[in-house]
Order: structure tokens, then sequence, then C-alpha cells
């Protein structure tokens, strides 16, 4: 743990490093003794202000406290920096690793190949290696994204809504029509708009 200490009108005193570097040792149980850490105490009046700041993986951490004490601001700092830290590394571990995964692993792809032949006779066969698929498609994961331009908020025709979803470059448009029926239109595959009535 490196810890670099700036003093602005104050003197840094053994009792305030040996405060600093006891909290500071604390974050070593979480983050190891690779993070570098810059301490600036400063005297204004009568305010006294401790800006700790942490580095982890170019990830700045920073506790900024206030009291008529320096003992009291580099406390308070230090706890500030401490529930951030563990904020941080409880985010850092819930992100989701996965593994990297082949879309056909070779293993599977040799035990469920088959050998044979095909032709008219044996003097005309040609050998041939048939393949055979997983039963269950691999599915992807769904991302929902709110979307109000797909809306429309007035009543409208259909020749309307469908000039709207032109418009708007929108494959799904929601709109109401003159009598207050919700439609939906639908860009199909093949580029023709779909109308689908709610009841």
């Amino acid at each position: 743990m490196n810890v670099e200490y700036t003093g602005r009108q104050y003197e840094i005193t053994p009792a305030v490093r040996k405060q600093v570097e006891h909290g500071l040792g604390k974050l070593e149980k979480l983050f190891g003794s690779t993070f570098d850490s810059h301490v600036i105490l400063t005297l204004e009046k009568h305010r006294n202000i401790a800006e700790i700041t942490i580095k982890i993986r170019n990830h700045p951490i920073v506790g900024l406290a206030e009291a008529t004490e320096m003992s009291a601001a580099v406390g308070e700092a230090l706890d500030k920096i401490d529930r951030q830290a563990v904020k941080y590394k409880s985010r850092w571990r819930t992100k989701k690793r996965q593994p990297r995964k082949e879309d056909w692993p070779k293993e599977m792809a040799k035990q469920e190949a088959q050998h044979m032949a095909v032709g008219a006779n044996p003097a005309t066969a040609v050998p041939v290696v048939v393949h055979s698929f997983p039963a269950v498609a691999r599915l992807t994961e769904t991302h929902v994204a709110k979307s109000a331009d797909s809306v429309a908020l007035r009543p409208m025709t259909i020749e309307e809504a469908v000039k709207e979803a032109e418009f708007r470059d929108r494959d799904v448009f929601v709109f109401r029509d003159p009598d207050g029926h919700v439609k939906v239109l639908h860009r199909k595959k093949d580029g023709k708009m779909e109308l689908i009535e709610a009841p």
C-alpha cells in the first residue's frame, strides 16, 4: 500500500498518520496491497477537511469529510471510503461472467457423427458423415427496452398510421383508430405491413 500525504496549512502528526494507515489497512483485506492512496489534509480557519482518495483498477474512490478536529474528519472520511469500497467490491463480484463456449463442441460432434456409405452398390458407394444436431435450440437472452416513439398519442386512420410508422422507421406501431379501438401495425420479414386489432 502506497500512501501519499499532502498537508495544506496543516502539519501531519504521527497520530493522524497512524489513524489513516490503520483505516486503509482494513481495505487491504478487500483489495490486497495493490492500491495507491492520496491523503489531503487541509486547515481553513476553524474547519479541518480530510480528503482521502484510493485508486483501484483505475477506479477512484473518494472520501471527503469536514469536522472541528482533524482526527474526527479523518475518521469520517475513512468511513465513507469503507462504505464505497464494500459497495464497489460487491458490484464487481456480482458481474456475470460466463465462460466462453463454442457453438458446436468438438467432442459432441465426434460422438454424434455417424459414418455411412451412400451408393447403388458397394463399388460406387461414397463415404458420407452424417451429423445429428441438438434437440434443444439455444435461445438468446432477451433485452427489453421501453419506447414511447412506437405509440401514437392521437387517434389515426390506418393510412395515417402506416405513413407515421414509415416516417418514424418502426417495425411495430401502436395507435387508436377514430372509434377508439387499439390497433397494431407490424412489418413482416417480407416487408408487408400486418394490421393487428386488439379485442
